[in-house]
């Protein structure tokens, strides 16, 4: 075992040349970042996880209720053994062979079974405000952090001047606010890791879930190595647009069109604004070329710049994504709905239309963010408005 650490936390890996762990080990001068102190984001984790519990309960949903928000989940289908046994055992969508012989077996017309598998479908969706709580607590706790995070920054030289990033490094003390802040976010994306399986089910979970991988990898990664203050920017660019999802998403759920039309437009321009504009030419720019110019070449900055490049493609087809769905929210005048929700519509003209053929939009954004995101953007939304 001591043999695969000694492997592991090379110092030709980790750190630029000349530069020992022992030269970095912090003193009563001077603190640096150790990576024992990350055990500290699982317990912080959990307490962030039991507040939002706390929250989303006794803030949330008031608030909730109190815009007459929807409480009530979707109607439920009838009680029926048969269709029951065919939704848990063979399929909930059936195809058109299997709705016919249903139809015979139980008298039933093939557009009451049909309606029947959409409800019963919709029962294992979550109510309207179960995604109002979740997003409220998204939003307040990414207004939370983003504005931490501006107030810590515009104190720093490195805010206004990236390479003041590199300057001293690796021998940059650790400062209380920068710990706090890298800790607290940390702590974050680890219960957002877990808890994603219990919270609404989003159609690009697996992005979202490759994302927060990739947060939380950057984010001890860059604590490690002690590149935390290019860290912090990175974070706080990322919060911002979040803040506008959440925020648009909540509008949704209140039923405020014209208000959650003008957030996810607001939303859209910053997002493409901050992730393909500033991040390449701002935090891109100064890991690719003011850092090699600074300290040369390691190991270590090469994995760091690989993890940025992922985080880029994702910002890129996210983007693209939401680009899309602006362009049809726009040339249809309206911006569809979040079908992060995954209601199914109930109206009877899309009876009428096979699934497979039925028309929809793709409203898709994370999550982030997410730098989301963040946590989660939106996505395939059907044209039958759900307000």
């Amino acid at each position: 075992m001591a043999g695969i650490l000694a492997w592991f936390w090379n110092e030709r890996f980790w750190l630029p040349h000349n530069v020992t762990w022992a030269d970095l080990q912090s003193t009563e001068e001077a603190a640096f970042p150790q990576a024992e102190d990350l055990y500290l984001a699982f317990p912080l984790a959990f307490c962030i996880f039991m507040i939002r519990l706390l929250f989303e309960r006794f803030i949330a949903k008031p608030c909730a209720l109190g815009l007459k928000v929807q409480a009530n989940g979707p109607q439920k289908a009838q009680p029926n053994a048969i269709l029951e046994k065919v939704f848990t055992a063979i399929t909930k969508h059936p195809d058109e062979k299997r709705l016919e012989g249903l139809s015979k077996q139980l008298d039933w017309d093939v557009r009451s079974i049909q309606r029947w598998f959409r409800q019963r479908r919709n029962q294992e969706k979550p109510s309207t405000l179960r995604k109002f709580c979740e997003s409220m607590w998204r939003f307040t706790f990414y207004l939370y952090i983003f504005t931490y995070g501006v107030r810590f920054l515009k104190k720093t030289p490195w805010l206004w001047n990236t390479r003041q990033c590199w300057s001293g490094y690796p021998y940059q003390p650790l400062m209380p606010d920068l710990h706090y802040y890298y800790l607290v976010e940390l702590s974050f994306y680890w219960s957002l890791m877990f808890s994603q399986f219990i919270d609404v089910k989003r159609k690009d979970f697996g992005i979202m879930f490759t994302h927060h991988i990739v947060a939380v990898t950057l984010i001890t990664f860059s604590y490690v190595t002690n590149l935390t203050r290019v860290g912090t920017l990175i974070l706080c660019l990322h919060d911002v647009a979040d803040i506008i999802l959440e925020a648009a998403k909540m509008a949704n759920y209140c039923k405020c069109q014209k208000l959650s039309d003008l957030l996810f437009l607001t939303f859209a321009v910053v997002f493409i604004v901050s992730r393909l504009g500033i991040f390449p030419l701002w935090i891109l720019n100064t890991t690719f070329f003011e850092l090699y110019e600074a300290l040369g070449n390691f190991p270590a900055l090469w994995v760091f710049n690989v993890l940025l490049i992922v985080l880029q493609i994702l910002h890129c087809l996210w983007s693209y994504l939401i680009i899309k769905a602006a362009y049809k929210a726009i040339s249809k005048g309206k911006v569809a709905k979040d079908a992060r929700s995954d209601v199914e519509s109930s109206s009877d003209e899309e009876e009428t239309v096979p699934r497979s053929k039925a028309p929809h939009s793709a409203i898709t954004t994370n999550g982030t963010s997410d730098a989301n995101g963040t946590n989660g953007y939106l996505t395939a939304a059907t044209c039958s408005e759900e307000h």
